[in-house]
């Protein structure tokens, strides 16, 4: 369905295009040996050459260049064998060099796409421009002293891909699905882990409105360093809103960039948006042209892992599943290992419940993570086991799942310790049917009258009495039995 926003003289369509900028994961920066690790004491991480000394020559760290290879590649997007860096020119403080070495008309990664997964199962695509890798500038403080600012160069030179999308997005939900979904490709090929609260990835957001029905591209706005997902949807929603306003009441949208005020809700001004004639782009002479083999590709693509599209297709042949239990699955590559090990050899569908259920709510409540989980891939297995062979019911498998939560301890244990296997002798069972139907005998007149939906009040009766220890299919076939004959 379009998202279509009501002004004052019509409607109107938001026209959006993200630039990401991932964090290469490895050890060392794009143009030197220098460590990256997040957290480190300030200007503790810094060489000569991420300081902008003089006489400096910068060499390409190989690492960096596979990881945009293989990014690239699991964007099912072109990789361009012979790619220049170029120098980007202007001026900040926490920039030593003066220059910022980036990718200008020959990037490392041309054309790809990425699947949004919709949430109501289907899918659309969304095209990239492209993927460059450049250096990170370093880091402006401003609130440690009220008339100074303090520069940590610990993450200048620093390896980002800055991955480009086409202006392909018509809504704050569709960019925050695709900011998911490159999130998770990119944390399972490992390239970046995606952390926006410690800056790893960051995201632009260039906006427009046009008229519904439109197809010209409008000047745009774009909103700098917003670091997550929620306030990108917030700063896109804003954002269009001032420009419908500006349109409708006559005015011009002046190309810009902005940021985003996450309290107040709202973007204002930071500068006039630069071109690209305004950073004076030239090839760096100190980098020769970066030529790679077909053969480097080509074992970069043989060893990629199966990425969420691609195992979200098998869990939907192989498990049975629907497309939007297999899409939440697969989002994180540890839910989607977790669920394999739990449905190993087991109901399929029963183990996806207990997984997005009880589990993912397990996981919620007790703030762990799902390498850290409250109750391991094993366990849960352990319980479906105990459900499909008769010793718990589902009602005491709910319970005994609250215990192990708690406790940590294995679902045969805690049976065990607490009496909880389901009652499956007839007898029994039987003795306490026959006291709820002995003691409801107006109830029983209703039932053999027609109303049959009363049943289901008599077998709660029996699930109580035997502290819903009871076989519930037993207990409804018997009561069936008794009253109806």
């Amino acid at each position: 369905m379009a998202y279509i926003i009501q002004g004052d003289t019509g409607d109107w369509e938001i026209v959006i295009g993200l630039e990401v900028h991932a964090q290469v994961i490895s050890k060392a920066k794009l143009f030197s040996g220098a460590a990256t690790e997040f957290g480190a004491e300030p200007n503790t991480q810094v060489s000569f050459v991420d300081a902008g000394f003089p006489g400096m020559l910068p060499v390409i760290n190989g690492i960096c260049v596979e990881q945009a290879v293989r990014t690239g590649l699991g964007l099912k997007a072109r990789i361009n064998l012979t790619s220049v860096f170029a120098r980007k020119n202007y001026f900040y403080a926490d920039l030593p060099q003066g220059y910022q070495i980036s990718q200008y008309d020959q990037p490392i990664v041309g054309e790809g796409e990425l699947i949004l997964d919709l949430p109501d199962g289907g899918t659309r695509t969304v095209g990239i421009e492209r993927l460059h890798l450049e250096q990170d500038a370093g880091k402006s403080i401003h609130d440690m002293h009220p008339a100074k600012s303090f520069i940590d160069l610990n993450r200048s030179g620093v390896a980002l891909m800055e991955i480009v999308s086409k202006p392909d997005l018509r809504s704050p939900e569709e960019a925050g699905l695709y900011l998911t979904k490159l999130r998770s490709i990119l944390r399972y090929l490992e390239t970046c882990d995606g952390n926006m609260q410690e800056g790893s990835m960051r995201c632009d957001a260039n906006v427009s409105v046009r008229p519904v029905g439109s197809t010209e591209l409008r000047d745009r706005c774009e909103i700098k360093n917003v670091n997550s997902i929620r306030f990108v949807q917030q700063a896109i929603e804003f954002e269009a809103r001032r420009h419908i306003d500006v349109y409708e009441a006559g005015g011009t949208i002046k190309q810009e960039t902005r940021l985003f005020d996450s309290v107040k809700g709202e973007t204002r001004s930071m500068r006039s948006k630069e071109n690209a004639h305004d950073y004076r782009y030239f090839p760096d002479p100190d980098l020769l042209p970066l030529v790679i083999e077909q053969s480097f590709v080509d074992g970069i693509k043989a060893g990629l892992p199966e990425l969420p599209d691609e195992k979200k297709a098998r869990f939907m042949a192989e498990y049975g599943l629907n497309a939007y239990d297999a899409g939440v699955l697969v989002a994180e590559k540890a839910s989607a290992e977790f669920f394999e090990t739990v449905a190993k050899g087991r109901d399929s569908k029963m183990a996806c419940n207990w997984v997005m259920g009880d589990f993912f709510a397990a996981l919620n409540a007790t703030g762990k993570t799902i390498e850290n989980p409250p109750v391991s891939a094993a366990d849960l297995g352990a319980l479906i086991d105990l459900i499909k062979d008769g010793t718990l019911s589902g009602r005491l498998a709910k319970d005994v799942f609250a215990l192990m939560v708690e406790t940590g301890k294995a679902p045969s244990v805690i049976v065990e310790e607490k009496g909880m296997k389901q009652v499956t002798d007839t007898g029994a069972i039987e003795a306490a049917v026959d006291a709820v139907i002995s003691a409801n005998a107006d109830k029983v007149a209703q039932v053999k009258e027609g109303k049959t939906a009363l049943l289901g009040w008599f077998t709660g009766q029996v699930m109580k009495a035997t502290q819903g220890k009871a076989n519930p299919a037993m207990v409804n076939e018997m009561l069936s039995k008794k009253i109806l004959g």
